[in-house]
């Protein structure tokens, strides 16, 4: 299966295939993993059965997506016990595909708000994802301490840098919360591409148009003796290597980027 551009509008085949099976799957799935993990909090305090959980649900996701998955780079996953990962954000289903990919348990840095959603926020808090305040840059600062604590820890860290999805599939400017939590606790930045997530299912849509999705890791950057001062120049860094992982899969020969040219 090929990586191609979704149509718009979407083909009626796939609104309907969504609408009838894929989503009520996937929220049936989202359900059941959802309510089991938060279960297995009342007494599981590592927190690996609710990753476990975590990664039966993205993996079933992913699968009832009808996407195909590619996993490229799969070696720098394993070579620093600890590391910040950090990849760009296309879609809702980015987050599937990374807790399916990452073969550890790690934690996730998402925006403070989402723990005052129902059920969502109630399974954030108990697996001990790591809220980040961005009212201000004191406060923004005060909650990656949370972060820095885990990495020292010994807890790896996920970090979407652009803080929310892109509109528009182009990666949009980078925070620097994901240089600053790998330098501040002396541990590796690996970049992370994922290239077709967007076209799965693009923002302000919720329909599925399944491809070839691919998740790329690049090589792990090393933050030693490294300081605060240079936060932006390792941002920038991680930036370029994402935009440039990402460019060196849309130009694959082998992927087909045409319109399939189906009927509405």
């Amino acid at each position: 299966m090929t990586r191609r551009r979704p149509p718009d509008p979407l083909p009626r085949l796939y609104r309907w295939r969504t609408n009838i099976l894929q989503a009520p799957l996937f929220f049936f799935c989202t359900a059941i993993c959802g309510s089991l993990s938060l279960f297995a909090s009342l007494w599981d305090k590592s927190g690996r059965v609710q990753h476990r959980l975590a990664r039966i649900w993205a993996s079933g996701g992913v699968r009832i997506s009808g996407a195909r998955l590619v996993v490229r780079g799969a070696e720098n996953l394993r070579k620093h016990p600890v590391a910040v990962y950090a990849a760009n954000h296309t879609s809702y289903m980015d987050t599937p595909v990374i807790f399916s990919t990452l073969p550890f348990q790690f934690r996730i840095l998402a925006k403070k708000e989402l723990w005052t959603m129902p059920f969502i926020g109630w399974h954030l808090n108990r697996s001990g994802q790591i809220p980040v305040d961005s009212v201000s840059s004191n406060s923004t600062v005060s909650s990656l301490g949370a972060g820095v604590r885990a990495l020292r820890a010994g807890m790896p860290l996920f970090v979407f840098p652009e803080g929310a999805r892109t509109p528009d599939g182009t990666t949009q400017p980078f925070l620097a919360g994901a240089a600053f939590l790998a330098i501040r606790a002396q541990v590796p930045l690996v970049p992370i591409a994922l290239t077709g997530v967007y076209d799965l299912l693009p923002m302000h849509t919720h329909h599925f148009y399944p491809g070839e999705i691919t998740l790329t890791i690049g090589e792990p950057i090393s933050t030693t003796g490294m300081t605060l001062r240079q936060v932006e120049e390792l941002n920038t860094r991680l930036r370029e290597t994402i935009e440039s992982m990402r460019a060196e899969e849309a130009a694959d020969p082998s992927l087909d980027v045409e319109n399939p040219g189906l009927a509405s």
